[in-house]
């Protein structure tokens, strides 16, 4: 049986039609959780308690150059602000930050397209004595009213789609007016797109143009890039008043492979490391308000 990494490699990503590129996102994400534990497995019981600690554990150590803060989603939820806020999540995962935000008092929805992460959070939220409302759903169809939510949070998710424009219009349809959308999309100015285009330049793409290559280089099924300026032209139709910054990880701050990198790391200082995430982080940052 094809896997959907052969279908990924296979596939000509460019010139398929958006309905398979949606399900080919749905197969991949189905089959590849955000469980962050693709170099060792987590310990326990999937979809256990200390599961999801340690889950927990790993996906906040490669946020640690966001933010001086030890967790930096409590800045960049605003999670201060959210008591008795609707709220909705596009892409749960595996639930960790459905969890912060029920805990901070918000009325939650959460959505995944994939039904692992769907039920991943819901048993999670039910471990945990949190009364979450999570749904499969696809973000470009989203099933609710008009006007229903006063934060649309996404982390890593939106540019998979195959119409990410038409995600962001339904994310501006189902905000109240003066709502926030706070988003991260991978970055074009980032470090490791900026390693892709050079394989590119170098004549390693075997025939394939940049947005093919982008796309296989990253994880999911398919993956946009943007610049700061083509993500706030982008936004610019649907929002109003965007602030926008670049967050990165380890290997944007030493972009080596992982043997080298990690005793390298130990000649900096975070705070220097942080920096220089900042500076060419894969991550882009936005915070946009509803007209």
């Amino acid at each position: 049986m094809t896997s959907i990494d052969d279908k990924k490699t296979n596939a000509d990503l460019v010139a398929i039609d958006q309905a398979e590129r949606q399900a080919g996102n749905q197969e991949w994400w189905t089959d590849n959780t955000m469980s962050y534990d693709w170099k060792s497995k987590a310990p326990g019981e999937p979809f256990s308690d200390p599961w999801f600690d340690d889950i927990d554990r790993r996906f906040l150590f490669g946020a640690r150059l966001f933010s001086p803060a030890d967790n930096p989603f409590v800045e960049l939820m605003d999670l201060g602000t959210l008591a008795g806020k609707r709220v909705l999540e596009i892409g749960c995962g595996m639930g960790m930050h459905s969890e912060m935000l029920l805990k901070a008092g918000a009325k939650l929805t959460s959505i995944d397209i994939s039904p692992t992460s769907a039920m991943a959070t819901t048993k999670r939220l039910a471990l945990r004595g949190l009364p979450g409302d999570v749904r499969q759903m696809d973000a470009e169809k989203l099933e609710f009213p008009d006007a229903t939510f006063d934060l649309v949070w996404s982390w890593g998710v939106i540019h998979h789609s195959s119409n990410t424009t038409r995600v962001l219009s339904e994310i501006a349809r189902v905000l109240k007016p003066g709502g926030e959308a706070r988003i991260m999309v991978y970055a074009l100015d980032g470090m490791s797109a900026y390693i892709t285009l050079a394989k590119y330049m170098f004549g390693f793409w075997r025939g394939r143009n940049i947005d093919e290559m982008l796309w296989r280089d990253a994880d999911g099924f398919t993956a946009r890039f943007y610049t700061k300026d083509n993500w706030r032209d982008l936004l610019s139709l649907f929002f109003t008043d965007t602030v926008m910054a670049l967050k990165g990880q380890d290997a944007d701050a030493v972009p080596l492979p992982r043997q080298l990198r990690m005793p390298l790391l130990k000649l900096f200082s975070t705070e220097r490391l942080r920096a220089m995430a900042a500076k060419r982080g894969s991550m882009l940052f936005s915070v946009s308000r509803k007209r």
